[in-house]
């Protein structure tokens, strides 16, 4: 008997095993051997919807409550507030199901709200165009780089050693398929000139600021152009990319309104130079009018290979991030130019705060003594790994263990999410060790 969650009758699987050219289910799967085509599952006793409810919400129970938890690690994810707007706005039904705007027509909402998401994007970075948002920003730094091969017609990728090592992997992977080549570079050495562009984050993977006027510097002198990734959140403090020689900007929008939400979704943000509009990757939307001068929305630029042909595509990328390109527009609109900035000053005073007093304990010190944002290193008197244990135990999600890269270290991040209370809580757990 079939089913009753399954809308295929016996006549409609016969006239498919019939197209098929075979007789029977049985003969369908012969070629699956035998052991295993009938494996028996030790699977529970079917339960009603109610009982599965009642089961999943003592599942749901076993969990801890990272509401509960002061949280103190980054490296990629930051957890900040997020204004009630954000939700309220991204949860309206004419946002929260919509995808794609194939049909500008049907779409103006939509369309109008990436418009918007662009320009806020272009003001953050002080670039001149801004896509409809990435994937993340590992995904859009590689998009960059490919980017800058294609302009100058190159095949060479450098990559500085301070960028985060999941996003240089990720444009390692990239550039693999393209038949192109990455160079990971200490920023002090000399760049090649067969080089297409140079990738350097700010504030880098371990906190710390770099000197991007001077890096820009060295990529424009060989002809190569310079890609910055950014931190939008210090982007309310610091100087924006536009403004120290970047050719592109790339970032991840997941502080601007998303949650942390076990690693995803993130936003790819991905700015440029006006003269790069056409071999920017993913979609542009523009504003425009119709025949009666009332202001309308349509996709602009789209260079998917889905659009166009395969050769002449500059990105595949193909899944919108719409939901996350509008909690991150909300989230900019609702704070403002003075709200941002209050945000970021606050992650850098109590983060310097943090950083000062953990200096102070008897067994632990600062990695560099460089000018940082909201992140830093601290070399541990023992294992992160123990000390970590030790702060979970204590209602304290510790730092990111990198004692891969330095001996006994834990990169520890703060933002305006954490209290004077739970830094000097973290504090005194690090002194018993």
């Amino acid at each position: 008997m079939p089913s009753p969650y399954l809308p295929n009758t016996d006549a409609d699987r016969r006239t498919m095993l019939r197209e098929i050219g075979v007789g029977s289910i049985d003969e369908l799967f012969e070629d699956i051997p035998e052991k295993v085509r009938h494996a028996e599952f030790k699977l529970p006793r079917p339960l009603s919807e109610l009982e599965l409810k009642k089961e999943l919400s003592q599942l749901a129970g076993c969990n801890a409550n990272l509401d509960n938890y002061a949280c103190f690690l980054g490296a990629g994810s930051y957890r900040h507030f997020i204004p009630s707007t954000v939700e309220h706005v991204i949860g309206r039904s004419e946002f929260y199901t919509a995808y794609t705007p194939y049909q500008a027509e049907a779409s103006q909402g939509t369309l109008q709200t990436t418009y918007e998401y662009q320009s806020l994007v272009c003001q953050l970075t002080g670039m001149e165009v801004s896509n409809a948002g990435m994937y993340d920003c590992s995904t859009a730094a590689a998009e960059a780089a490919i980017m800058a091969c294609i302009i100058t017609k190159r095949r060479k990728v450098a990559v500085s050693t301070t960028v985060n090592p999941t996003y240089r992997d990720v444009i390692g992977t990239y550039v693999k398929g393209r038949s192109l080549s990455i160079e990971t570079i200490e920023l002090g050495s000399t760049l090649s000139s067969d080089c297409a562009c140079l990738v350097v984050q700010q504030p880098n993977f371990l906190g710390y600021l770099e000197e991007m006027e001077a890096h820009a510097q060295k990529a424009h002198d060989i002809g190569a152009l310079f890609v910055a990734i950014v931190d939008p959140i210090s982007l309310g403090m610091f100087k924006p990319p536009g403004q120290y020689g970047a050719d592109v900007a790339v970032a991840d929008g997941q502080p601007l309104g998303n949650p942390v939400s076990f690693g995803g979704p993130g936003l790819g943000i991905f700015a440029c130079r006006r003269e790069y509009l056409r071999q920017m990757p993913g979609r542009i939307v523009g504003r425009t009018v119709d025949v009666d001068g009332r202001p309308g929305y349509v996709m602009t630029l789209v260079t998917r290979e889905q659009y166009i042909r395969r050769e002449r595509a500059t990105s595949n990328i193909c899944t919108s991030e719409a939901l996350m390109a509008l909690a991150a527009a909300v989230y900019l609109a609702t704070l403002g130019r003075k709200g941002l900035k209050h945000v970021a000053e606050l992650c850098y005073h109590k983060a310097h705060y943090a950083a000062k007093r953990i200096a102070e304990l008897k067994g632990y010190s600062l990695v560099f003594s460089k000018p940082f944002f909201r992140e830093f290193a601290v070399r541990c008197p023992v294992a992160p790994s123990q000390i970590n244990r030790a702060l979970f135990n204590k209602g304290i999600i510790g730092g990111l263990d990198i004692s891969g890269m330095i001996d006994n270290a834990m990169l520890l991040c703060v933002t305006e999410m954490n209290t004077k209370q739970e830094i000097d809580k973290l504090v005194e757990i690090l002194r018993g060790f």
